[in-house]
């Protein structure tokens, strides 16, 4: 992942999913070189039997944690039915 991709994706509402299967969605206001990522007005999302949203506000993300950073489209979301996924835990990162 190249600092170039992350930038476009500056002042954007981003979903970011961690190692350890974490789902974080929020506006993306930094990023450096080892990817550490700030979201403001951050949420995790927590899937159980419903959509669980805890709000965190201004929240750092360590870069060695990341898997994977994309750009949410708000129109879409809004039309998922939250509810309905049940997504895997992520398999243990080898490095």
């Amino acid at each position: 992942m190249t600092s170039i991709n992350i930038e476009s994706y500056l002042e954007n509402e981003i979903l970011v999913i961690t190692n350890d299967s974490r789902i974080f969605t929020g506006k993306l206001k930094g990023f450096d070189q080892t990817t550490n990522i700030i979201l403001g007005n951050c949420y995790e999302r927590i899937y159980k039997e419903s959509l669980e949203k805890i709000s965190l506000g201004l929240y750092i993300i360590r870069g060695d944690t990341v898997t994977l950073i994309g750009e949410i489209d708000e129109d879409v979301d809004k039309n998922i039915l939250h509810h309905k996924i049940k997504p895997e835990t992520l398999k243990p990162i080898v490095h």
